[in-house]
C-alpha cells in the first residue's frame, strides 16, 4: 500500500485559529469549576489559578512557535522533540500522544459530551456510553472528507460556543450579586491538594493548544499562520477563562459551587434564564463540546499519520494511507478512534486526562528547552519569541511546576503513566531491528517523510 501523496496545504489563519480556540474550549471550562475551587480553597486562588494556568499555556506556545515555524511539518511536538534530541526521545513523544494522551483526551471530551446530550433529552445513565461513542463516530465520519470540511466545521462551531459563553460572562458578571474576590469554601477535603493540582486542573481546560502544530504541513503558509494562530488563540481563550470564572463566582457563591461540582455552568443557566435557557445553554455548551471532539480528531491522527511515514508504528504500511480526493489520513483516524472507544468503555477518562497533562509536560519541558539549543544553531528565524529568554524561562519553570505538584499529589499515577510511555521502548527497538533486516542495514530517513 505505499503512497507517493501528501498531505494537502489547504489550511488558512482563520481556520488555523478556529481550530485552537475550538480545539481548547470544551469540557474543562463548565466541568472543571468546582475542582479548581476545592484545591484552591478559595475563589481568589481560584482565580489566580485560572490566570496562572493561561499564563504558562501561553508562555508554553510563545516558546513552541519559534520552534514550530522552523520545522512546519505534520507531526508537531514528536517532529521537535526528535529534532532537536533524536530519534528515540521523538519515538516517545509518538508514542506517548498516539497510545495515551490523545485516546484519553478524545475519550474524555467524548465521555462528558454523552453525559450532556443524556441529560438533555432527560435519558437515564445506561445512555452515556453509546452516545459518548456515536458522537466520536459523528465527528470521525465528517474527517474521513476533505480537511476543509473538519475545518469549517471547527469554524461553525467556534462561533456557535461564543453564544453561551458570552451569556454566561454579562450574566454573571453584570447581574451577580456576590464579591468574586475573597471567598472561601468551608468544606476543605485531605485530598484536595493545593495550588499546584488547582493549576493542573485548569491545564486540562487549556489543552489541545499545541494541536494545531500536528497540522504544520496542511497549512498555507505555516511559517507565519502557525505561531500568529497559536499566540492569538491562547490569548483568547486565556480572556475568556477568566472572564467566565469571574461571571460564575460573582452568580454562584463559592460553598454551593463547591457543592454543585460539574453542574455548576447548567445551575447557573437554569437559575439565570429558565429551564428553556438552561436548556438552550446546554445546547451551546454540547456544540462546544462537539467542536472541541472534532479539532482533536483532526489532529491527533497527523501524529499516527507522521509516525507511521517513519515506519514508527506496527502496520504503518495502512496508517499512511490517504483518501484519494480529500487527502485525509482516514486508517489513522480510525485508529485514534478505536483507542478512544476502547478508553472510554474501560477506564475513567476523567483522571486518565487529569494525568495526560503530567506526561505531555514532561515532554513540553524538553520542547521548551530545546528553544535555546536553536538559537544557538540557527540565526534565521521566520519568528522569535518576545522577550527571550524570559518567556521560555517562565514556560519550563511553569512547567516544572506542574509535573512536580502532580507527582506529589498522584505519584501511583505517574509512575502508571510513565512505565505506559516506557513500554514503547522495546516496540521501537523491535521495529527498527526488522526494518534493518529489510534493508540491509540502511536506514534512511528523508525530511519529506513528515510532509
Amino acid at each position: 500500500m505505499k503512497q507517493q501523496n501528501h498531505l494537502k496545504r489547504s489550511l488558512g489563519f482563520f481556520s488555523a485559529i478556529s481550530i485552537v480556540i475550538g480545539t481548547i474550549i470544551g469540557s474543562g471550562i463548565f466541568f472543571k469549576q468546582a475542582s479548581v475551587l476545592q484545591s484552591a480553597h478559595n475563589s481568589t486562588l481560584a482565580i489566580s489559578a485560572w490566570i496562572f494556568g493561561g499564563v504558562i499555556t501561553l508562555t508554553a506556545g510563545l516558546t513552541i512557535a519559534e520552534i514550530g515555524a522552523q520545522m512546519p511539518y505534520t507531526g508537531g511536538l514528536y517532529v521537535y522533540i526528535e529534532k532537536l534530541y533524536g530519534r528515540i526521545l521523538g519515538f516517545l513523544a509518538g508514542w506517548m500522544q498516539v497510545i495515551v494522551y490523545g485516546p484519553a483526551i478524545i475519550a474524555a471530551v467524548g465521555g462528558f459530551t454523552g453525559i450532556l446530550i443524556a441529560n438533555f433529552f432527560n435519558l437515564d445513565d445506561s445512555w452515556r456510553i453509546p452516545l459518548s461513542i456515536g458522537c466520536m463516530l459523528f465527528i470521525t465520519i465528517i474527517n474521513f472528507l476533505d480537511n476543509k470540511v473538519g475545518a469549517a466545521f471547527s469554524v461553525i462551531t467556534t462561533i456557535g460556543k461564543m453564544i453561551p459563553i458570552a451569556a454566561i460572562i454579562i450574566f454573571g458578571i453584570f447581574w451577580g450579586q456576590n464579591n468574586a474576590l475573597g471567598q472561601t469554601i468551608s468544606d476543605v477535603k485531605q485530598s484536595s491538594g493545593g495550588f499546584g493540582v488547582a493549576v493542573l486542573a485548569t491545564l486540562f481546560a487549556y489543552d489541545g493548544w499545541i494541536l494545531i502544530a500536528n497540522l504544520g504541513g496542511e497549512m498555507k503558509n505555516p511559517q507565519k499562520v502557525l505561531p500568529q494562530a497559536i499566540i492569538l488563540g491562547i490569548t483568547i481563550v486565556l480572556t475568556i477563562y477568566t472572564l467566565i470564572t469571574v461571571g460564575i463566582l460573582r452568580f454562584i457563591p463559592a460553598d454551593l459551587i463547591e457543592r454543585l461540582g460539574e453542574d455548576t455552568t447548567t445551575y447557573l443557566a437554569t437559575k439565570a434564564f429558565g429551564n428553556i435557557g438552561g436548556k438552550l445553554l446546554t445546547l451551546g455548551i454540547i456544540i462546544s463540546m462537539l467542536g472541541t471532539l472534532n479539532g482533536k480528531i483532526i489532529t491527533f491522527p497527523r501524529i499516527v499519520y507522521a509516525m507511521a511515514k517513519r515506519n514508527d508504528l506496527p502496520f504503518s504500511s495502512y496508517l499512511t494511507y490517504l483518501t484519494p480526493k480529500g487527502k485525509s489520513p482516514i486508517v489513522a483516524t480510525i485508529f485514534i478512534t478505536v483507542l478512544a472507544t476502547l478508553m472510554l468503555v474501560l477506564f475513567d477518562p476523567d483522571r486518565l486526562s487529569d494525568l495526560c497533562v503530567f506526561t505531555i509536560y514532561c515532554f513540553y519541558i524538553l520542547a521548551f528547552f530545546g528553544i535555546f539549543k536553536l538559537r544557538l544553531e540557527n540565526s534565521n528565524r521566520p519568528f522569535s519569541t518576545p522577550l527571550y529568554p524570559l518567556v521560555p524561562i517562565v514556560a519550563i519553570l511553569g512547567g516544572l511546576f506542574i509535573v512536580v505538584s502532580e507527582l506529589f499529589n498522584d505519584p501511583a499515577g505517574v509512575v502508571l503513566f510513565l512505565g505506559i510511555v516506557a513500554v514503547g521502548l522495546p516496540i521501537f527497538y523491535y521495529l527498527k531491528r526488522k526494518e534493518k533486516t529489510s534493508r540491509n542495514g540502511c536506514i534512511i530517513f528523508p525530511v519529506d517523510e513528515y510532509l
